[in-house]
């Protein structure tokens, strides 16, 4: 009989342990196999399964295997895609700015990985950091426009139609041929 209930006392006590558990989960987080989006770890930040972001809603959710300064270039993007408008030189004179053209976003974004200490214009992100793609992050420059693929996705203002920095899932209409590509380190 004794050990009957010590048996009930530790069911109930492991039921309780097993809720405390979930309840301690953040909100949004995937269960294993749910294939779903967690937060990843990433204090509250969205990630995906698989190599390459995803988009939703306009922003991007960066994969969980995607090192953090790509995490990090992901969601300083997501502050500025579909939320600020496109003006000429914006984003050159400060990070921070109410419109962005194609360069200041891009360097705006790279300044949230920590990957630009300064904004650059199109000609100067075509002579940034190392020739060739990167494995996550590839900055197209020349003389006339910037943008970059950041885990699969293009962010830039090309395709917004005017509207201001925004994700793709494409490369777009531009011919790669006449860009300089650039990446830094192992990224």
């Amino acid at each position: 009989m004794r050990t009957q209930k010590n048996f009930q006392r530790l069911a109930r006590l492991g039921a309780l342990t097993c809720i405390a558990a979930l309840a301690s989960l953040p909100s949004g987080s995937a269960m294993a196999g749910s294939g779903g989006v967690g937060d990843g770890g990433d204090g509250g930040h969205r990630t995906t399964s698989g190599a390459n972001a995803r988009l939703s809603h306009g922003k991007a959710i960066p994969p969980r295997s995607a090192p953090q300064r790509v995490k990090q270039v992901i969601y300083a993007a997501n502050e500025i895609a579909k939320g600020k408008d496109y003006c000429y030189g914006g984003g050159h004179s400060s990070f921070k700015d109410n419109c962005y053209d194609c360069s200041g976003s891009v360097s705006y974004a790279l300044h949230g990985g920590d990957l630009l200490h300064h904004p650059m214009d199109s000609s100067g992100l075509a002579n940034w950091a190392s020739k060739g793609k990167g494995k996550w992050i590839s900055v197209y420059g020349n003389s006339g426009h910037a943008f970059m693929m950041v885990a699969g996705l293009r962010f830039d203002t090309s395709d917004t139609r005017g509207a201001g920095p925004g994700w793709a899932r494409s490369m777009g209409a531009e011919n790669p041929g006449s860009f300089r590509v650039r990446h830094k380190g192992s990224l």
